[in-house]
């Protein structure tokens, strides 16, 4: 069963009523095939008007979608020959990050991404998608492992945060992000990173320091969460509510147009109206485009040419301008 987002509802009712048509014609001898395609172009229209116009906060809720594809979707729709690796080799295997190599086409690449789960069993066994600090360091260690064989790195985003539990803060959660930011950023082979749902604060750039990062169009990246922003800009005495996270959303710039805008990221890969839940395949070849020509720019480069780069792109990241004011002050 299909779910809708609170915007969506005008469309649920459409697509609802074309499903009950679709029904009562089945196997009679009533042809409301004219009345079905008249609704489905009315429910097309209406989904390209609605989404031609959503706001940050809209977006945010769509990379949330229940619906939407995972890192372990992508691999089944990118690779046949994924073979998964487990184990950071110090504590334990933690499963809110896949690891392993996989080909795509006939370029094999050391896959590494956030999976969330479906159902509630398996969203508690993956912990929502937000990694303890052995997740961080599996990661690593098969990035090593990439780096060791001359294997590029991917990596698939989508995690609303690095877990904060105390456990977690107890066997170094912190330190193991760091760890990783510096590794990356010297790390001998090509890194490409994709955001296809949420990129939530250091839970996200710790898989994301990358030569190519690119973002799936509904998809969002940003140091907090709408909620958690708002929370500390403005909570007082009573609850928040969707209007405040929706004000903090727009203020946090965290679109893939406002991120591409600033030169954080390098493409947006499109998506179909609607998310990538509607056509999954579709979504996968384009990314599988996208990987594989970054790939192609970057395989003729060195090693020590890649981590150049690399660094110069990170440190151009960041962007401020002083007022007049300020610089009479200097």
């Amino acid at each position: 069963m299909r779910y809708y987002l609170e915007f969506e509802k005008p469309i649920e009712q459409l697509e609802a009523k074309i499903d009950e048509l679709k029904r009562l014609s089945d196997g009679k001898d009533i042809d409301i095939t004219s009345e079905i395609r008249k609704l489905e172009k009315k429910a097309k229209d209406l989904r390209s008007e609605i989404f031609s116009q959503l706001t940050p906060w809209q977006k945010t809720l769509i990379a949330r979608h229940p619906d939407r594809p995972y890192t372990l979707d992508y691999v089944s729709l990118l690779t046949d020959d994924f073979i998964e690796l487990h184990g950071d080799r110090r504590f334990a295997d933690d499963p809110s990050i896949v690891g392993g190599f996989g080909r795509i086409h006939d370029t094999t690449f050391m896959i590494i991404g956030h999976q969330k789960g479906r159902g509630t069993k398996e969203r508690i066994y993956r912990n929502f998608g937000q990694p303890n600090p052995e997740g961080y360091r599996k990661a690593l260690r098969l990035m090593k492992l990439a780096e060791r064989f001359k294997k590029p790195v991917l990596t698939f985003i989508d995690t609303p945060g690095a877990y904060p539990g105390i456990g977690a803060e107890e066997r170094g959660q912190a330190e193991a992000i760091a760890t990783n930011l510096m590794e990356m950023s010297r790390l001998k082979t090509p890194i490409i990173s994709v955001l296809i749902g949420e990129g939530g604060s250091g839970g996200a750039i710790a898989l994301g320091v990358a030569d190519r990062v690119f973002m799936l169009e509904y998809s969002v990246y940003s140091v907090i969460s709408p909620e958690g922003c708002a929370a500390i800009l403005w909570k007082k005495n009573g609850d928040l509510g969707s209007e405040d996270f929706a004000r903090a959303a727009e203020a946090l710039k965290l679109t893939a147009a406002d991120l591409l805008r600033y030169k954080v990221i390098d493409e947006v890969v499109p998506e179909p109206v609607g998310g990538a839940h509607r056509a999954p395949a579709t979504v996968a070849e384009s990314i599988a485009a996208a990987v594989l020509k970054a790939f192609e720019e970057l395989k003729a480069k060195t090693a020590a040419k890649l981590v150049e780069e690399r660094m110069k792109r990170l440190r151009k990241i960041g962007v401020f301008e002083e007022s007049a004011a300020q610089k009479e002050k200097l």
